[in-house]
């Protein structure tokens, strides 16, 4: 039959098999009928196509040719499995395919250059350009970059101080110049207070006026009315012994500075109008009796409280309700018997450094003396440099006294009467508990009455709206006394809280002023001792104690010097003579 002959001419691949083309076909015929029926069908028509019609054969090798090479990579396709070159590793490539597309698409490979490619053009789905695959190496490089800007952005950025800080008006006070004005009954110190703020309440930036004692106690008055249950720093006590005295003198004066200091740092101080007042008016006695006239001095009885209507009375004994205040309170009295005492000692030492200065005088007062008379300029000298070592001794126990007194004593005697001041505050805060309750036991009277008037009928209708007022009055009364209790309670904690900061600041500082003091006064003696013996072991020379030449006279018919030395031997020469 032609079928034979036809066979070879459409499927050139494979010549040798046309004998067994039809059963080839069978097999053909039978997978793709599994597949699809319409496929089927196709098939079998092309196959007997051929026989009839033998000049498409060559128009089909064409097709077939590109069919097989573009099916290596798509083995789903009809044609695939007939391009294999051998017939078992067909069934193979069709199991197998699903894999590698799995192994292609992997995560790693397919998502990484994404990014690149974006930015580079499409993207190309079989990554035939690998040149691509260089490029997103060189964008990788800024993101450390810009993580480090952030750095230096931080460091420039953060403010030196703080927003209150800086909008928090600065005052910087000076108390010097005493001196003593008046004549023998009304002598007093007069003090120069100097001032320096950045406060745009104030006229200039820069002002000085002149004030005594009892003003500074004025203001400390004033101030403590004028604000219930802040701390107001008190001033040094009055003392009528010895108050013209140098040392005393001094010690006042740096304790009023202080005091203004302190003052003028409180954050709620500051702002009063009295401070203003005392700081910058240069008619202070006249201004004051002016504002006398006008707003009566804070009492006992008066001030915040009085202003509102509310009597200030003692009654019963005060029994502290809040534990955190009965706490404190009891701190407080040991912190003062502890200060009392370590002022004490403190006395006592000072006391005993200027006993030894005075021993010390004394003792060179002695010793010189005593050179006068030595005949022998071997003892004579070094007697008399003793002496003068011993002048200076006391001069340096004198000194160390007074910085005892001014570093340490001060802070001391400031925070015991700090301790007295806070106490000052504890009684303003029981006295707004007891006008408190008094409002509300007045409160109870008036319901009292108000109750007996209903009950008698609308003929007291007149009488029962006077009432009803008084109430509401009384009602008022006890809530601002209310308020004013608890607000006062507030402050105080605040006060209390900044009274422990500042008491661990100043007696840190104070404690390394003294012991500073204390290490120089040590090294300056040793340093004199140490000089002296380094004289004594020059026994051969004899003009090696105190005999600068710079103290030598013109006196040529004598030729002496002008040391205490030279002035006792002249004297016994004159004597002998």
């Amino acid at each position: 039959m032609d079928l034979g002959e036809a066979g070879d001419s459409p499927w050139g691949d494979v010549p040798s098999q046309s004998t067994s083309k039809s059963p080839t076909f069978n097999q053909e015929d039978s997978s793709t009928k599994t597949q699809d029926a319409e496929p089927s069908q196709q098939s079998q028509s092309s196959v007997k196509s051929p026989t009839g019609r033998g000049s498409r054969g060559p128009i089909r090798r064409l097709v077939a040719q590109p069919t097989k090479l573009e099916a290596v990579d798509d083995p789903l396709g009809p044609l695939g499995p007939l391009g294999a070159n051998t017939g078992p590793g067909a069934d193979a490539q069709a199991d197998e395919p699903p894999a590698p597309p799995q192994k292609e698409q992997m995560v790693i490979r397919t998502t990484m250059p994404q990014p690149a490619q974006k930015r580079a053009g499409p993207a190309d789905p079989h990554r035939i350009d690998d040149d691509d695959l260089d490029r997103p190496t060189g964008p990788r490089a800024p993101p450390p970059v810009q993580a480090a800007q952030p750095s230096p952005v931080r460091a420039t950025g953060q403010p030196s101080v703080s927003i209150e800080q800086a909008a928090k008006p600065s005052f910087h006070i000076t108390v010097g110049d005493p001196h003593k004005v008046g004549d023998l009954t009304s002598s007093h110190i007069v003090y120069s207070v100097r001032t320096k703020t950045t406060s745009k309440g104030y006229k200039q930036p820069e002002f000085e006026v002149k004030r005594r004692y009892r003003d500074f106690l004025w203001l400390y008055n004033t101030m403590h009315g004028n604000n219930p249950g802040v701390v107001v720093p008190p001033p040094p006590e009055k003392q009528a012994l010895n108050r013209f005295e140098s040392n005393f003198v001094e010690s006042r004066r740096a304790a009023l500075e202080k005091m203004l200091n302190k003052i003028a740092a409180h954050p709620t101080l500051q702002h009063d109008p009295d401070l203003k007042l005392f700081l910058e008016s240069e008619s202070f006695n006249v201004d004051v009796k002016h504002k006398e006239r006008r707003e009566p001095i804070p009492g006992e009885s008066k001030g915040v409280l009085g202003s509102l209507g509310i009597n200030v009375g003692g009654g019963s004994k005060f029994v502290e309700q809040d534990d955190w205040f009965h706490d404190r309170r009891v701190y407080l009295d040991a912190l003062e018997n502890q200060l009392k005492a370590l002022m004490k000692s403190m006395d006592t030492m000072v006391n005993q450094r200027k006993a030894m200065a005075e021993a010390a005088g004394e003792f060179s007062a002695s010793l010189h003396a005593l050179s006068t008379v030595e005949l022998s300029p071997t003892l004579s000298g070094p007697l008399d440099a003793l002496s003068d070592l011993q002048l200076t001794i006391r001069d340096i126990y004198d000194r160390q006294a007074q910085q005892d007194v001014l570093t340490f004593g001060i802070t001391i005697d400031e925070y015991i009467r700090l301790i007295g001041s806070v106490k000052q505050a504890f009684s303003q805060r029981q006295k707004a508990f007891y006008s408190w309750h008094s409002a509300e036991s007045e409160l109870q009277k008036r319901k009292a009455s108000q109750d007996k008037l209903l009950r008698q009928g609308r003929s007291q209708q007149d009488r029962l709206n006077q009432v009803s007022a008084e109430v509401a009055d009384a009602e008022r009364k006890v809530h601002q006394a209310r308020l004013l209790f608890e607000d006062m309670g507030r402050l105080m904690r605040s006060e209390l809280d900044r009274f422990e900061r500042e008491k661990v600041e100043d007696f840190k500082s104070s404690v390394e002023t003294f012991l500073e003091s204390a290490v120089e006064a040590q090294k300056e003696l040793i340093e004199k001792w140490e000089t002296f013996l380094m004289q004594l072991d020059a026994e051969d020379d004899e003009t090696v104690f105190y005999r600068p030449p710079v103290y030598q006279t013109s006196d040529k018919n004598t030729g002496r010097g002008d040391t205490a030395v030279d002035r006792a031997r002249a004297t016994i020469d004159e004597d002998s003579d």
